[in-house]
């Protein structure tokens, strides 16, 4: 019997939704939210009625109704780190991904969240794949300058893994395990990262100040110019800016990257400086994850919405080409990377993991630090 699964892929500014029936993609959409509806909710917690009832709606109008799927699975992060697979949504996971016991408060939590509210009202059962918080960092990505603080996996890696994963197979002919990847997703949220041979071992905070800037967020800012203006203003104006309000939502009042684009082709110089900046940033991170990798880098991969836009692609390869072939893969493969895995889980082939509510590094064992 062919079984019906609702993705739920929430992004810093929209919601992509995806039913499929077993393999099939029935349809897709990508619900935008525009920042000046969501800077009205507080927390981003407070955004799940909203994302919900716009998700149902959406069912609605495409003339499904949601008693008859059979699984949901929604992209996640916020709780304990976690190891990479498909793993039961249970109350556990929820809390903790609502507490965000895991300090990052990417919207991207609100698919366990919106995928555990539907199990409950719809009795079926839900779950995530490769959440934000997924930790295969090698040690030298997690230490700091200051003793206790350290750096933790906070990135696109449902996307990122997917598409070094169909670059493997479909384009080297190899397996993901064999290949060296530096992997850019750049949209609302940017983040790059570098995969060593099926891990990804370093990469941006790109919810936590740190990287390029990007529609919604600061990116990195100088400690000291940073604590002067928390000064002026508050901890609570900055941890906003870090997630939602930030870059082109804070210099425009809009994160909608076409209105920014638009301004750009029409030759306004304010535009243009910022929209260039934005790309420079993450050449530079590009560059940064080469070192990682010692230079030895199978192929630059770039994915994510604003991949649309032609000069993306063109000036990181006029910058970063010489480190490695460069692959475009614009948008995500994010929809069925989430629930492919979960069809097979539903048919036998495997079983889903279990929350633990446990970090999976806790710390530098034997070491005061």
């Amino acid at each position: 019997m062919s079984k019906k699964i609702l993705v739920i892929n929430p992004g810093s500014t929209s919601t992509k939704v995806s039913l499929f029936e077993d393999e099939t993609s029935l349809f897709e959409r990508n619900l935008f939210h525009d920042s000046s509806v969501l800077l009205k909710f507080n927390h981003v917690n407070e955004q799940l009625p909203f994302r919900s009832e716009v998700i149902l709606d959406m069912l609605k109008e495409e003339g499904y109704d949601p008693n008859e799927i059979d699984a949901f699975v929604g992209r996640g992060g916020s709780a304990c780190t976690q190891t990479g697979g498909v793993t039961h949504v249970d109350a556990k996971l929820f809390d903790d991904t609502v507490k965000a016991v895991g300090g990052s408060e990417h919207p991207a939590k609100l698919g366990v969240m919106i995928a555990w509210e539907f199990s409950q009202k719809f009795g079926k059962p839900a779950y995530t794949l490769n959440p934000t918080n997924v930790d295969e960092y090698c040690d030298y990505a997690r230490l700091t300058g200051i003793k206790g603080i350290y750096r933790v996996s906070h990135s696109h890696v449902l996307n990122q893994k997917a598409v070094a994963d169909y670059h493997s197979t479909n384009v080297l002919k190899k397996k993901y395990e064999d290949c060296n990847y530096i992997v850019a997703h750049i949209d609302g949220g940017i983040t790059v990262s570098a995969h060593d041979h099926g891990r990804m071992v370093d990469g941006n905070m790109g919810a936590d100040g740190e990287g390029a800037f990007t529609p919604t967020r600061i990116g990195s800012v100088p400690v000291l110019q940073l604590l002067d203006y928390i000064d002026e203003h508050s901890t609570a104006d900055v941890r906003l800016k870090c997630s939602r309000a930030g870059g082109f939502v804070d210099l425009f009042g809009t994160s909608n990257a076409d209105t920014i684009h638009d301004l750009v082709d029409k030759g306004d110089p304010k535009a243009t400086l910022i929209w260039n900046t934005l790309i420079y940033q993450v050449c530079k991170m590009i560059g940064e994850m080469s070192a990682v990798l010692c230079g030895n880098v199978d192929a630059i991969l770039l994915t994510g919405g604003l991949l649309r836009f032609n000069d993306v692609y063109e000036t990181i390869q006029k910058r970063c080409g010489f480190i490695a072939p460069i692959t475009c893969y614009p948008g995500e493969m994010e929809q069925e990377a989430m629930a492919i895995p979960v069809l097979r889980i539903m048919n036998g082939e495997g079983e889903a993991l279990t929350y633990s509510g446990k970090n999976v590094w806790n710390g530098f064992e034997g070491m005061d630090l």
